[in-house]
This record gives structure tokens, sequence and C-alpha cells, in this order.
């Protein structure tokens, strides 16, 4: 894989989990303001930019494993840096959703 190829597939996970991560955090304000419906919309859009850029790692993975020489890159670790926090705003914002509805005893 070439420097441009590999530089390109890292600007697609960050750009994938830059907007997943949006998606996270606008769904945590929504459900702090009582909008539970709205911010489970945000979580499904916020998982399907998610799975883009975890599609985008699968071939990254994909190409190294099938024997093509992936250099070591700094973009690329900021890449993986960006997708795996997002991965754990996911989580977290599922986990701050509920935490929302419990104070507010809604179910």
């Amino acid at each position: 894989m070439n420097k441009e190829e590999l530089q390109s597939m890292s600007f697609q996970l960050v750009a994938h989990a830059g907007e997943a991560s949006a998606h996270f955090y606008e769904a945590i304000a929504c459900a702090k303001s009582g909008s539970y419906e709205e911010a489970n919309e945000k979580l499904g859009l916020g998982d399907k930019a998610i799975i883009e850029a975890h599609e985008a790692q699968t071939a990254l993975l994909r190409a190294e494993v099938t024997g093509e020489d992936i250099a070591f890159s700094i973009l690329l670790m900021h890449a993986q840096d960006h997708l795996m926090t997002t991965a754990l705003l996911g989580r977290m914002a599922r986990e701050f959703i509920s935490v929302y509805k419990e104070m507010r005893h809604e179910d």
C-alpha cells in the first residue's frame, strides 16, 4: 500500500469517527434535555458512522494480513486513536442517556 492510499484510508477513519463522535455528543445533549427519542436517533446515526470507520480499519487490517506492507504512520496512529475514543464515547453516551432517564424516573 503506497503512502497516498494509507493517508486516504487514515483520513476516512478520522472523518467517520469524527462524524460518529458528533452524533454521540448530540445524543447526550438530547437526553439531557429529555428528548430521548431524538437521542436514540442520534445514537443510530453515530453507530452507522462508526461502522463505516470500522470498515476502513478492516480494509487496512486485511491488507496487512494478506502481506501488504503497511508503513508506520503518525496519521494512521491518530486515526486509530480517534476510532478507539469514539467507540468508548458511544458506550458512555448510552450510559449517560440511561442515567438521565433514571434521574427523571423514566424508562
